[in-house]
């Protein structure tokens, strides 16, 4: 009876050994007296106790390794410090386990060596600006090294990209200098344009001040012309009108007795300013002028 129950409790230890559950995203790596037998993917599986054995157990998930920080040369001969963060996935857990020693620290330090020839391609004012070229190049650089491994390597991102404190401070004095460039050249251009402004605005003035001046000449001239033009037509039609009337009945007469008074009016004027009054005309010829015009004016013939 005792050697029953011992016999049972054997056969339960032995199924219990023999029974393996492997969790998902993992895979076990069996090995049948030391040499590689087979991989278990995740599931119930059966293994024969003692002679086969569960020896690595692999992690299928991405793996997230923190790459140490490290000192690169720029192209241009300037140090600065570069570390990050690598991303790597197990695609073949042999080659993993059998491949390399440990792939975690191989991968590491290929991404380094690989980041160290990379920042050395470029200069330093272009590693700020061209994170994901020498990202992209890492990967491809890794991965493709990595391959015998049976590793993927998934992606890769800089985390720190710093220069020394002089190569920093000097960078500080480079930018506040551009800055000050790009407020000079701002306030050049901005004079520059303001002068032109108001050159543009003293020719625009000068042409329209001269278009005013010229078109107020041509009205002028236009009055000027139309006065005359007027002015002859009253003249011609005052000279039309006395035509007429002197061809009309006593028309000469009227004549006569304009004459007169004209006359009278001019020598009364000549006598009050003169200071000595001299008659021009001899007294016959007075005589015959009023001789001429007294009948003109009274309508009577004169003997």
């Amino acid at each position: 009876m005792f050697g029953t129950l011992i016999l049972i409790a054997v056969v339960i230890i032995l199924l219990l050994k023999m029974v393996k559950i492997v969790p998902e995203q993992e895979a076990w790596i069996i090995e049948q007296f030391g040499k590689y037998k087979k991989t278990l993917a995740a599931g119930l599986h059966l293994i024969v106790p003692v002679i086969e054995r569960a020896a690595y157990k692999v992690d299928l998930r991405e793996e997230v390794i923190d790459v140490p920080p490290q000192v690169c040369i720029t192209n241009d001969n300037v140090q600065v410090t570069v570390d990050g963060i690598l991303y790597i996935k197990v695609m073949d857990p042999e080659k993993a386990v059998y491949g390399i020693e440990n792939y975690r620290f191989a991968t590491s330090q290929l991404a380094q060596t690989t980041m160290r020839s990379e920042v050395g391609k470029i200069e330093l004012d272009k590693t700020f600006s061209e994170r994901d070229t020498i990202n992209n190049a890492v990967v491809r650089s890794v991965d493709q090294a990595s391959d015998p491994w049976g590793i993927k390597v998934t992606r890769y991102e800089i985390k720190n990209l710093d220069p020394t404190d002089s190569v920093r401070e000097a960078m500080e004095q480079q930018m506040t200098a551009e800055r000050d460039k790009r407020a000079e050249i701002l306030e050049s251009d901005g004079f520059k344009k303001a002068q032109i402004n108001e050159s543009k605005g003293a020719r625009e003035e000068s042409i329209n001040f001269s278009k005013g001046e010229r078109q107020k000449r041509i009205n002028e001239a236009d009055g000027e012309a139309r006065a005359i033009e007027i002015q002859a037509e009253a003249t011609a039609e005052g000279i039309r009108l006395i035509a007429e009337a002197l061809s009309r009945p006593n028309g000469d007469k009227a004549r006569k007795i304009r004459i007169l008074n004209k006359y009278t009016q001019q020598l009364g004027k000549i006598l009050e300013s003169a200071d000595t009054q001299v008659i021009p005309l001899e007294a016959a010829q007075v005589k015959s002028l009023l001789q001429t015009v007294i009948p003109a004016v009274t309508g009577k013939g004169g003997k």
